[in-house]
C-alpha cells in the first residue's frame, strides 16, 4: 500500500501539469490579447491561402500593367499584314538540329491560302529556329509613363529575317496579342482603382452625413441612395456613355466613364458606412469625445471611421470587380473607350464576329484575363472580410 500512493502522486502530477499544446495556446492567447489591430488581422489574413495566392497574382497583375512597355515586345499598335491571325507561337529549347538548348527560341513559320476560301494557315518550320535575346532594343516608348527608352524585355534578332515572336498569336491586323492585352490592363485594372477611390470619398462622406446626424438629412440621402439603386445598372450605364461627346479625347472620355461607375457604385458602400454610424453615435467613446469638445468632423475621422476601417477596404476589394466588368461590358457593347484606346473591353470587341472566333479563338485571351482578375479580387475580399473580424475563431 506504501508503494502505491506514490504512484498516485505521480500519476496526478503528471495530469495536472501543462502539455505543449496547452503551454502555446496560452502563449498565442498572451500574443493576442497584446497585438494591435493590424497584426491580428494579418494573422487571420495570412490563414486564408486562396486571398493569399490572389494577392500575389494581383500583385503581378499590377506589375505587368505599369511595365508593360517593358514587358511587351512591341508597340500595340504595330501591325503586320504578314502575320495576320497567326496562332500562339510556342517558346521551345530544341533548336532546328533538334538539340536540347538552355536558350529559348521560336520556330519559324510557314504560311499557305486556302484555295477555296483564301484563308491564310500557318504551319510551324522546325528546320527554322531563332533564338530569343533579352533585353533588346526595339520600339520605343516611355517607362512608367515618364522615361523615355526602347529596351524590351525579350524579342527576335536581326537574324530573324522580320519574323515576329507572338506568345498569344496576333489579330485581324497583325497586331501582337500580347502587348495588348499588357496595354490593356493598364486602363481596365487602374479604372477600378480610380473609380474605387472616388466611390470612397462619396460613400463615407455622404454616408457619415446621413448616420452622424439623422433626421431630415439622413432621409434625404437614403431617398436619393434608393432612387439610383432602384434603376436598372446596365441600362443606366450605357444611357450616361452614350450621353458623353462623341468627339472627346480618349483620356477625357476615361475619366469620364471614371465618373460615371463612382457615382452609381458609391450607394452600398454609403449605406454600410451609414449603418455603422448608426450604430457608433452612441458609444463611449464617442460620447466622450463630444464631452470633450471635438469638432463633428474630427469625431468622423479621427474617431468613427477608424474604428471600422478594415470592413472598409475588404468592402471596397469586393466592388473593384464588378467596376472593371463594368468598364469591359462598356468597351464591348462600343459605349465606353473605342478606339485606338487599347483596354480588354476594347480588345473583346474583335470577339463580336463568331466567324473570327472559330478561326481565331485567342482572341477571347482578355476575357480569360478579365476572369482571372475578378476571381482574384473577390477571393481576396473574402480574405480581407474574414481578417476584418481577428478575434473569431
Amino acid at each position: 500500500m506504501d508503494s502505491v500512493e506514490p504512484k498516485r502522486q505521480a500519476i496526478s502530477s503528471e495530469l495536472t501539469q501543462p502539455t505543449e499544446s496547452d503551454e502555446l495556446l496560452l502563449i498565442e492567447e498572451e500574443q493576442i490579447s497584446i497585438a494591435t489591430p493590424g497584426q491580428l488581422m494579418w494573422w487571420k489574413f495570412r490563414k486564408h491561402r486562396l486571398a493569399i495566392i490572389s494577392s500575389v497574382v494581383l500583385i503581378i497583375a499590377y506589375l505587368l500593367a505599369i511595365f508593360a512597355g517593358f514587358v511587351s515586345p512591341y508597340d500595340p499598335n504595330t501591325f503586320d499584314a504578314a502575320y495576320k491571325f497567326v496562332p500562339p507561337m510556342a517558346i521551345t529549347f530544341i533548336n532546328a538540329e533538334g538539340n536540347l538548348t538552355f536558350q529559348p527560341g521560336v520556330n519559324g513559320l510557314i504560311s499557305n491560302r486556302d484555295p477555296e476560301t483564301l484563308r491564310i494557315t500557318y504551319e510551324v518550320d522546325p528546320s527554322a529556329w531563332y533564338p530569343l535575346h533579352f533585353f533588346i532594343k526595339g520600339e520605343p516608348y516611355k517607362l512608367l509613363w515618364i522615361f523615355e527608352t526602347d529596351v524590351h524585355l525579350f524579342g527576335l534578332g536581326e537574324e530573324s529575317g522580320g519574323l515576329r515572336v507572338m506568345p498569344l498569336g496576333s489579330d485581324r491586323l497583325g497586331r501582337d496579342m500580347l502587348s495588348r492585352v499588357l496595354y490593356g490592363a493598364q486602363i481596365s485594372l487602374f479604372i477600378g482603382l480610380v473609380s474605387v477611390f472616388l466611390s470612397l470619398i462619396l460613400g463615407i462622406v455622404l454616408g457619415g452625413i446621413s448616420g452622424y446626424y439623422g433626421g431630415w438629412i439622413d432621409s434625404v440621402i437614403q431617398r436619393v441612395i434608393e432612387f439610383i439603386r432602384s434603376m436598372p445598372t446596365l441600362p443606366l450605364w450605357m444611357a450616361l456613355s452614350a450621353a458623353l461627346p462623341v468627339d472627346w479625347p480618349q483620356e477625357l472620355r476615361f475619366f469620364g466613364i471614371t465618373i460615371i461607375l463612382s457615382v452609381i457604385g458609391w450607394t452600398s458602400l454609403g449605406r454600410q458606412v451609414r449603418g455603422r454610424f448608426l450604430a457608433l453615435r452612441t458609444e463611449d467613446f464617442v460620447l466622450s469625445a463630444r464631452l470633450a469638445g471635438a469638432r463633428d468632423r474630427r469625431i468622423i475621422l479621427q474617431h468613427m471611421v477608424p474604428s471600422f476601417t478594415s470592413h472598409i477596404i475588404a468592402s471596397l476589394t469586393l466592388s473593384i470587380p464588378g467596376i472593371i466588368l463594368a468598364e469591359t461590358s462598356l468597351s464591348f457593347l462600343g459605349l465606353g473607350l473605342r478606339q485606338p484606346a487599347i483596354s480588354w473591353g476594347v480588345l473583346l470587341q474583335e470577339a463580336q464576329n463568331i466567324r473570327t472566333v472559330a478561326l481565331a479563338p485567342w482572341l477571347l485571351l482578355p476575357g480569360l484575363a478579365v476572369v482571372i482578375t475578378v476571381l482574384a479580387f473577390n477571393f481576396l475580399g473574402d480574405g480581407l472580410r474574414d481578417a476584418a473580424d481577428p478575434f473569431s475563431r
